[in-house]
This record gives structure tokens, sequence and C-alpha cells, in this order.
């Protein structure tokens, strides 16, 4: 069979319903595009926050005390009397002995020290510190009010604030997913809002990212009151 050129060419309504079929289909589709493009670029970013009051489940209490001596030997027994004294105290108030640990002496020649012609009375001065590591917290806070009874028997209990005691909270982890879902619905009620002042409503999280943790004291006068704190940032998308 033998095909002309002329036959090979379509009709020019044929090509025109082919083009106009092309457009439809494209406009079609740029404007699908364009409305997801829209839709994806609509975007909120929001905080989440989360905050609870926890119990210190963990004390620890140092006791630091001195003695002092002109002789080493006298120095070092008058140290080990007092130790005695502090530990008899703390079993008697409720701590078992392996809540209970001290520290190396720090010894100070004090006449090495003594930059004037007047010399202290006793030459070497020693320090350590009796530590309470305990879960009880309340036992430590009701027996540091009681110390008085060692200064009574002679000892020489420092007060300063390097030796203060502290209250920790070791038990974030058994809380921190009730954290993280209540600061999400913190998050996703200050979405919703903004989506109703602008006629919008919540899509999906885009994007998410968790603050760290911090755990403070309550206020300086309940130090074994802590407050747990998390923010989390969280981006939603907004529809129509």
């Amino acid at each position: 069979m033998n095909l002309t050129r002329s036959s090979l060419v379509l009709p020019a309504f044929v090509v025109g319903g082919l083009l106009a079929v092309g457009l439809v289909w494209s406009g079609s589709y740029l404007k699908d595009a364009a409305q997801v493009w829209e839709s994806s670029s609509r975007v909120v970013t929001v905080k989440g926050l989360a905050e609870r009051e926890v119990k210190a489940n963990l004390a620890l209490w140092p006791l630091h005390f001195s003695v002092n001596a002109n002789e080493l030997v006298g120095l070092h027994e008058a140290l080990a009397s007092d130790e005695q004294k502090i530990r008899a105290f703390l079993t008697t108030q409720g701590f078992p002995t392996d809540q209970i640990s001290v520290t190396s002496p720090q010894v100070t020649d004090l006449y090495a020290n003594s930059y004037n012609a007047q010399r202290p009375d006793e030459r070497y001065r020693a320090e350590a510190t009796v530590l309470v590591r305990s879960p009880k917290v309340d036992l430590v806070k009701a027996s540091a009010s009681k110390t008085g009874e060692l200064v009574r028997e002679g000892i020489l209990l420092s007060a300063d604030y390097a030796y203060r005691t502290e209250f920790l909270f070791t038990g974030l982890e058994a809380i921190k997913p009730d954290m993280i879902a209540v600061a999400t619905a913190d998050a996703r009620r200050a979405a919703q809002q903004f989506a109703k002042d602008s006629g919008s409503s919540v899509g999906h999280i885009k994007h998410a990212s968790q603050g760290y943790f911090s755990i403070s004291d309550l206020d300086s006068y309940t130090p074994d009151i802590k407050q747990v704190r998390v923010v989390t940032t969280i981006d939603y998308t907004l529809k129509n």
C-alpha cells in the first residue's frame, strides 16, 4: 500500500482537540500541585509545656567537721573520736551503716600558713566529712534539725554552704512518657486555637522536637520538692 505524505497529516481539528485535552489535563495537574504546595506550606509552629511537682527520692547530707591539736597523734585520735560520735548519732536516728561513709581527712599545718608573729594555740587542723546518702528524705530533714546534740558534745560542724544538704530526684525515666504526652497535647491545643482564629483546621505533624527536661527546686524553702519541666516544639500543617 502506498501512503501519500498528505495522508499522514492529521486533520487540524484532531490536532487542536489533542492540544486542548493536553492543556486541560496539565492545567488540572498544575492546579492540584499548587493546592498541595499551598497546603504543605501552611504550617504553624507551637510549643507545648508540661510541668510536674515531685518529691525528691535521694538525700545527700554531708556533716563536715574539724579538730585541732598540737601533735599529729592527738589530731588523729580527736578526728576518730568525733567521727564515731557522728556515726553513733546517725545510727540512733535510724540510718543504716551502709548509707554512711566518711571522706579522707585533710590535715593543715597552721604554723606553716601563719604569716604573723602570733601563732595559733594548736598547730594542726584536720577536716573530714561524714556523708549520709539515703532515700530517707524525710528522716534526713528531721535529723538535720537535731545536730545541736553533736555541737553539745564538742563537735565543730561546718556551716559552709559548700556542705549543704542536697535533695535529688532520680525517677525521671518513669515519668518521661506521660510528661511528653501532656506537652504534646498542650501544643495541639495551641495549634487548634491558632487554626480556629485563622479559619483553618489542624492537619498532620510536619516536624516535632522534644526539649530537654529540667529539674529544679520548687523554691528555696522546700528543696526536697522538685519541679520537672519539659517543652516540646511541633510544626502542624493547616487545612482549609
